[in-house]
């Protein structure tokens, strides 16, 4: 009987002492692809253009608390190197700040790859089109073609690469609010 007891008591404690958090519910045409709790961390570009990754401290009134750590390698006396936290900076942002969700491709510029892509393409394509008019023994259809294809690549890069995921008709942010204490 005392253990039954013990165990009921065990459940009812632990119910009692959670609390629930407001989050965020990232979705794709109505799904739920990812969410968003205090903890987790978030990368997203907000309406200005700037890219920030940082941490959820807590999420409450439609607002996200973050805290972004700049972290970087310092030597020390024995000549090797350590992570050290520079410095870290405090942002809200409202949910509807968010302008997309992802990372940005930092490493590599998949916009300036594909606008080189795109202008070569079409320099070689309207080169191409010249020699056809002026010599047509000299013309060579692979590299019209070649060159109609790297255009065509460069385009696609422009459209599907390095923006992440842009908030509209597609992808939504959707803020629950599960909390009791709200301001009036």
């Amino acid at each position: 009987m005392k253990t039954a007891f013990f165990i009921i008591f065990f459940f009812i404690s632990q119910h009692l002492f959670c609390q629930s958090a407001d989050f965020i519910l990232f979705k794709k045409n109505h799904k739920t692809i990812g969410t968003y709790y205090a903890g987790n961390n978030i990368a997203f570009t907000n309406q200005q253009g700037a890219y920030i990754e940082a941490l959820i401290t807590q999420i409450k009134n439609d607002t996200l608390f973050l805290r972004q750590f700049i972290v970087q390698q310092v030597p020390t006396n024995l000549g090797v190197y350590v992570l050290d936290t520079i410095v870290s900076y405090r942002y809200q942002y409202h949910y509807n700040q968010i302008k997309a969700i992802g990372k940005s491709q930092r490493n590599f510029n998949v916009s300036g790859s594909a606008a080189v892509l795109m202008g070569g393409g079409i320099l070689l394509t309207v080169a191409s089109a010249v020699v056809y008019v002026a010599d047509r023994n000299k013309f060579s259809p692979q590299l019209m073609i070649g060159a109609a294809a790297l255009g065509g690549i460069g385009y696609l890069m422009a459209k599907l690469g390095g923006k992440g995921m842009i908030i509209g008709k597609k992808y939504s942010l959707v803020y629950v609010g599960v909390s009791n204490n709200k301001k009036a």
